[in-house]
């Protein structure tokens, strides 16, 4: 039997019309914000519920799995002047 994870990994990207999306890797959950601070709240959110009700060793997690979030950004390059 594989172990349980104590971890769901989630990545935060720039949304294609602006603001950011974030996906769960673990989980069939994706949410979006029009702030980073927004768009993690509503992940949390939307994860919790996602779980609520069920027994997270059904998705292969440990009770009260922690969260980690990846931020993806575009690299920004020195301009010469």
């Amino acid at each position: 039997m594989r172990p349980l994870q104590q971890t769901i990994k989630a990545v935060i990207r720039s949304g294609d019309e602006g603001g950011y999306m974030a996906e769960c890797v673990e989980v069939a959950v994706v949410t979006q914000g029009r702030t980073i601070d927004e768009t993690v709240a509503n992940l949390k959110e939307a994860v919790a519920l996602h779980l609520e009700g069920e027994a997270p060793a059904m998705f292969g997690l440990r009770e009260r799995p922690t969260l980690v979030i990846t931020l993806e950004v575009d690299p920004t390059y020195a301009q010469a002047s």
